[in-house]
């Protein structure tokens, strides 16, 4: 198996455990498969999202951890999603939902674990380009919750990507990192003349 999910921090798990055995808090979640699940749902596959504000031309700026993922299980599938957030007083729980990119995140784990060589798998976020990736880590003992995406490292887009980049085929950071450059445009990219 190449994929070392690395375990979430303790209170971020806790957060969403409480979350999902409060009744008001599944009730108002904009997540109607949730509200719909028979039978207990279940946090699993804990992943850490980063956050990549800056790309420029050199390479990806460092990436800013914006906290953990959780796939809510019920079942045989995954129905929702949960992030949590770091705040002043700790791990906390953010928000339930669901949509494309839990089907989308679920596909990219199972192509990854047929992949050689082992992985640490995190979450990537382009807010530039509208766009999510699975981040496949080639250092699986290092800290989830830092780093930059390493030239050799791989990146699968998650579906919906943005138009010209291929969802669920992984990329080697090297590889895609020229076309998300070229797709954010000089506009975008820091340190270019506005």
């Amino acid at each position: 198996m190449p994929l070392h999910v690395s375990p979430a921090p303790a209170p971020a798990l806790r957060s969403v455990l409480t979350a999902l055995g409060s009744p008001s808090a599944v009730r108002e979640a904009r997540t109607p498969s949730l509200r719909a699940t028979q039978g207990p749902a279940t946090p699993e596959l804990p992943l850490p999202v980063h956050v990549l504000d800056r790309l420029t031309a050199q390479g990806p700026s460092a990436t800013r951890l914006a906290g953990w993922r959780f796939l809510i299980r019920c079942g045989e599938r995954s129905v929702a999603a949960a992030d949590t957030m770091l705040t002043p007083d700790g791990w906390a729980f953010s928000h339930f939902f669901e949509g494309p990119y839990i089907a989308s995140t679920e596909r990219a784990l199972q192509q990854a674990e047929a992949l050689t060589g082992p992985y640490q798998p995190r979450l990537l976020s382009v807010p530039g380009l509208y766009m999510l990736t699975l981040w496949l880590h080639g250092d699986i003992a290092a800290d989830p919750g830092e780093g930059t995406p390493a030239a050799t490292d791989l990146l699968v887009p998650l579906a919906p990507a943005p138009p010209g980049i291929p969802a669920h085929r992984p990329h080697a950071v090297a590889e895609l990192l020229p076309l998300l450059t070229h797709r954010a445009g000089p506009a975008r990219l820091l340190g270019s003349p506005a």
